[in-house]
């Protein structure tokens, strides 16, 4: 059965969207930094280019990696992740302080792409057993039937001296056996065993636990270990007993994962990879020698960033599934630079990410808008959240825009959060009505201005409070 094309189609991991149209999508989720959402499509389309143009110069041409700008929480990390989940490509978040730095032990820098290509594989293969699912659901049922149903009992060996009968190449069907297992199967198909258990077995997915202390760049003796003792240690099941649809069900997954040719599989995820993949690099600025003082902290810092170098600059990484150029990978960095600035990387870095964008602090309108005009909208969660309790909550809009004030007002005199803000408010505001939901006769709640002022104005006004709570 024909599972994966030979080859990656030319646009795979990659839709055909306008920069204007990504705007859009990013406007759904993301409010304002129109700069920042203005750049990110562009880079994106400019990937989608870059596949039309001839072959000899299509490697030539370099991705334009992208440093964001911006305090925390106005949206840095949502703007690369929604970018993603537009192009439908693999996307990996990474925190530039986990990486080996001078003076401690931390994750080898090359463990971002392997961890990236078992995303992807991961991402290629749910795809693939998706799409073989319809088999898959097929031949679940004739084991099914098989098991309502046993074949008939083997034929007893002849005694010495019986002539033998005639070797049929093709057994005959018993007509009478046939029509039972159609029978079985309509009533299997309109759901009249639904409620019948049947012993199953299971392949249990457990195997022992290997700890390996090393030092960095081990990450993958671990993996290749663990491969391969579960090639080698035989498989365990077990019975269990379960309804026949469920036991279906599992049946239908574990012919999915066996229709699934690994091998286009992975050939498949890891063109995915060097053509398509995303890695977020956040707080970069932690890793720029501006960010602390004393010499060891800088040259600790410098080390990571030489470390990063090659691997943004393009070049080849051992994973397990094969070797993986890092040439035409995206790489998204972003940082607050409250203490350091994009100069303060070492110049081969700078140069590698060639786009700089500003993002700007969020305003109290800008709090408002991100409580009220998003699709996944704060407002929107906590009101669907009390729904499933049967509690009609709303809010008044004097309402969110005290919240959105009280918001603002915060972060000024405490640390500047951004949007996370919110969060907190909303919790400490909330805090009563979550916890009584389920036991409250009345279940119309109206958020008013005044019950926003009268729960939080004495935090707000304590500065010391405010730390601990808001």
């Amino acid at each position: 059965m024909e599972i994966l094309p030979d080859s990656l189609p030319q646009d795979a991991g990659l839709q055909d969207i306008k920069p204007r149209r990504i705007v859009e999508e990013l406007d759904k989720y993301i409010i304002g930094q129109d700069k920042a959402k203005r750049s990110v499509a562009i880079a994106l389309r400019n990937r989608w280019r870059r596949r039309r143009v001839r072959e000899d110069l299509r490697d030539e041409i370099a991705p334009k990696n992208i440093i964001l700008i911006g305090p925390t929480g106005v949206g840095k990390t949502e703007i690369a992740r929604r970018l993603a989940r537009i192009a439908d490509v693999p996307f990996l978040k990474v925190e530039a302080t986990k990486f080996t730095e001078v003076g401690y032990v931390g994750r080898d820098v090359e463990s971002m792409i392997r961890d990236l290509v078992e995303i992807t594989v991961n991402m290629v293969r749910s795809r693939e057993e998706v799409r073989v699912m319809e088999k898959a659901r097929f031949i679940a049922l004739e084991r099914m039937l098989d098991i309502l149903l046993p074949p008939a009992a083997p034929r007893s060996v002849p005694e010495p001296g019986t002539p033998e009968k005639p070797l049929e190449v093709v057994p005959r069907q018993d007509p009478a056996s046939s029509s039972t297992r159609d029978k079985l199967r309509k009533m299997l198909l309109d759901g009249k065993f639904d409620e019948r258990f049947v012993d199953l077995e299971v392949t249990e997915s457990s195997m022992p636990i290997m700890e390996i202390f090393s030092n960095t760049g081990m990450e993958e003796v671990g993996i290749n270990l663990k491969d391969m003792f579960s090639g080698l240690l035989p498989k365990q099941t077990k019975k269990r007993k379960v309804k026949v649809p469920q036991a279906m069900e599992i049946m239908a997954q574990e012919e999915a994962k066996q229709l699934v040719e690994m091998e286009r599989v992975i050939k498949t995820a890891l063109e995915t990879v060097e053509q398509s993949g995303i890695i977020f690099l956040d707080e970069i600025d932690k890793i720029a020698s501006g960010a602390g003082s004393g010499h060891g902290p800088d040259v600790s810092r410098e080390g990571v960033q030489r470390d990063l170098l090659p691997i943004v600059e393009g070049s080849t990484v051992s994973t397990k599934h094969g070797m993986v150029k890092t040439d035409h990978i995206l790489f998204i960095a972003s940082g607050a630079f409250h203490k350091s600035k994009p100069s303060d990387l070492v110049p081969e870095l700078q140069g590698r990410f060639p786009i700089r964008v500003e993002l700007d602090a969020l305003t109290e309108n800008d709090f408002y808008r991100i409580l009220t005009e998003p699709e996944n909208a704060l407002i929107t969660q906590y009101v669907e959240l009390l729904a499933t309790e049967g509690v009609n909550l709303s809010f008044d809009d004097s309402a969110i825009k005290e919240i959105a004030s009280i918001a603002r007002q915060v972060n000024d005199r405490t640390e500047n959060i951004g949007a996370r803000r919110l969060h907190t408010i909303l919790e400490c505001l909330l805090e009563d009505i979550l916890f009584a939901a389920p036991d409250l006769e009345e279940k119309t709640v109206s958020i008013s201005a005044d019950i926003v002022r009268k729960k939080l104005d004495q935090i707000k006004e304590d500065e010391n409070l405010s730390r601990y709570i808001l």
